[in-house]
Order: structure tokens, then C-alpha cells, then sequence
């Protein structure tokens, strides 16, 4: 005779990082980033849906990546971005060194390693097969290609607003480690397990800082002083339909002045950064409108200031890294830590439990 036993785990007590008193405790019951017991299935499903979503963004990319002008492009455009003006004197060293190695092992055969691993990260961010494991080899490879064609995201003077682009999809896949994303909506039958406090308070702090250091480029005179040019700039060679959606945005700016337009972004995405590096002292409400605000904030940069990651060319996009965009993964970092804090309304009341079945024979 079959039974069935299930198991209660409780949430665990407050630590010592909690203030005392009934407020505190009210608003801290129901608040993942203190009390990881509220996880459960549908945040893994959730997380899982975004994967996939990381995934297509990651499958348009492989594609734009299979253009024969892309590997004739890669080592030119590695070099021209290591050594240009305002780049570190390593970065160079670094450069050349990668170069002589594509060069032992021919441009072919090393691009074809590229692509492989590209091809691998998809089907894995698609599927969720191959997690964790394929987490690590998308954080590293991000880094790669960050210090090689995206050039560290440099370099860094006056109008630079933010720190490159494979860094960004690097960030994405440490994202996915730590809030373990790879259990849910996919093939992948492992035992499910609830993120750590840790580990998703590591995640907002490392979305945070890297807001803060746009922010940062935002209040700088070459920001400030020219933010017009960065929107008409994502004009050039675009279809019609985004030259006016991007001329919206422009006439609006010219509405209110350029400055004050460039002071109100500087702001907001400085409202953004603090939220996310303080995330574990906002109410579980308020830091559900800072990540839908840095969603919706984040598709507005993607559309008009990336001019949706375009022009789109034989081997090239408008952005740099050959990829769809930088803002675009912004968003899905921020969907990602938004299922990540879901929780059921009236789950703080029941303090979550997480069950377990297991069948045995008698």
C-alpha cells in the first residue's frame, strides 16, 4: 500500500541582520531577499520563461554571428578596439596575444570553437540543460568577449555611457546562477531548490553597481551637454518607422531642454542603482515598482538611444559586440529579478512552506 508523507519545511527565523519590533517583522515575512522559504514553483517557472527569453535573444545573436563578414571582422575590430585612444597599454598586449593564438590555430578552426560555444549557451539557456555547468562557460566566455572585441567597454572619456556590452550578458548569466533559473519551464528534472538569501541579494547588488556606474557617466559634462547627439546618432542608416519613433523622443527633449531632459535621465537611472543596492531594506511593493520602473526604463533606452540595437548590416548591428543590444538585457536582468521577488498576495501571512512528496511502498 502506497502512502504519501509530506514534509513542512519552515522558514527560517530571523536573523541577526533583522531590527526588532512588529513592523519590521511584518514587512519582512513576506520579502524573499529575507526570507528564502517563500520561493517556490511559480517563481521557477517564471524564471525559467525568462531564460528562455535570454535564450531567442541569444539565438538572434548566434545567427547575426554566423555571417562570414562577422569572422572577416573579428580580429580587425578586436585590434581597433583594444588600441584605441584611451585604452589601457595591456589592453593591446592582451589583444595580440589572443590574435597570435587565433593565428596558431587558424581563424577558422578558433571561430568555429566561438560559434560551438555560442551554439552550446543557446540550446542550454533554451532548454536549461547543462546548468550550472554552462552558467560558468557563458560568464567566462561573456568576459572573453568583453576584454577582446568589446574592448572592456572602453574606452572611458568624455560621452562614454556605460561599460560595454558583453559584460552585460556576462552579468546575465552570473544572474542565472545565482538565482538558479536554469529549475524551471525547461526539459531539466533536477530536485528544485529555493536560491540562497545570499546569492539573490548578490544578484540586485551586482545589477545595482552596474547601474550606478552608468549613472555615474549620466552626471558627466559629456552626457550632460550632448545627449542629443547620442539620439540622433541612433538615427543614421535606421528604417523610417524607428527614425521617427527616435524623433518622438528628440522633439520631446527639445520640449524641455536638453539639459534638463539629460539631468532627469541621470536621475533616474541614479533612483534605479539605489534601489537595487538597497533592495533588502524596500518593502516587497516598492521594490516590485523599482524593477518594473528599470524594465520599462531599460526598453525605452533599447528603442531609442540603441535605436533597437540597429543599424543591422552583413556581420555588423549598430551595436557594439554584433549583438541586438545592451539595454534590451538590462530588461531581462530586471525580469529575471522580478520573478525572482514574486510572491503569491497573502503568502508573508502563511510564511510560506515548501512541501516535498515522496512515494514509498509498504
Amino acid at each position: 500500500m502506497a502512502k504519501t508523507t509530506i514534509i513542512a519545511l519552515q522558514a527560517p527565523p530571523p536573523t541577526a541582520d533583522l531590527h526588532p519590533g512588529p513592523a519590521a517583522e511584518s514587512w519582512r515575512a513576506g520579502h524573499v531577499l529575507h526570507n528564502p522559504g517563500l520561493y517556490g514553483p511559480t517563481q521557477a517557472r517564471m524564471l525559467g520563461a525568462v531564460r528562455m527569453v535570454f535564450g531567442i535573444f541569444f539565438l538572434i545573436n548566434l545567427v547575426l554571428h554566423f555571417s562570414p563578414a562577422y569572422a572577416a571582422r573579428f580580429l580587425p575590430d578586436m585590434m581597433h578596439a583594444a588600441l584605441a585612444p584611451g585604452q589601457p597599454e595591456w589592453l593591446g598586449h592582451w589583444a595580440a596575444s589572443v590574435a597570435a593564438v587565433f593565428q596558431f590555430l587558424g581563424q577558422g578552426r578558433a571561430l568555429a570553437l566561438m560559434f560551438g560555444i555560442e551554439t552550446l549557451l543557446t540550446l542550454g539557456l533554451l532548454t536549461g540543460l547543462g546548468f550550472p555547468l554552462l552558467g560558468w562557460l557563458g560568464l567566462l566566455y561573456e568576459l572573453f568577449l568583453w576584454s577582446t572585441i568589446g574592448g572592456l567597454g572602453g574606452p572611458y572619456t568624455s560621452g562614454a555611457t556605460d561599460p560595454g556590452t558583453a559584460i552585460v550578458y556576462a552579468l546575465g548569466f552570473a544572474v542565472i546562477l545565482l538565482t538558479r533559473a536554469w529549475q524551471g519551464a525547461s526539459w531539466w528534472q533536477g530536485q528544485a531548490r529555493a536560491p540562497s538569501r545570499d546569492g539573490l541579494r548578490l544578484a540586485f547588488l551586482l545589477f545595482g553597481a552596474l547601474w550606478a556606474f552608468d549613472a555615474y557617466w549620466k552626471w558627466l559634462p559629456g552626457f550632460l551637454n550632448h545627449i542629443t547627439g547620442f539620439f540622433t546618432a541612433a538615427q543614421a542608416g535606421q528604417p523610417g518607422w524607428i527614425v521617427a519613433w527616435i524623433g518622438l523622443f528628440v522633439a520631446l527633449m527639445h520640449l524641455i531642454g536638453p539639459y534638463t531632459f539629460a539631468v532627469l535621465a541621470a536621475t533616474m537611472e541614479t533612483v534605479i542603482a539605489a534601489s537595487l543596492l538597497f533592495s533588502h531594506h524596500l518593502p516587497v511593493k516598492w521594490l516590485r515598482l523599482a524593477l518594473l520602473f528599470c524594465l520599462s526604463y531599460s526598453l525605452v533606452l533599447w528603442s531609442t538611444a540603441e535605436g533597437f540595437g540597429g543599424p543591422y548590416g552583413a556581420g555588423f548591428t549598430g551595436n557594439k559586440g554584433d549583438v541586438l543590444g545592451t539595454t534590451n538585457v538590462y530588461a531581462i536582468i530586471a525580469l529575471f529579478l522580478m520573478a525572482a521577488v514574486w510572491t503569491r498576495r497573502g503568502s508573508a501571512a502563511r510564511t510560506g512552506v515548501v512541501a516535498s512528496r515522496n512515494a514509498s511502498t509498504a
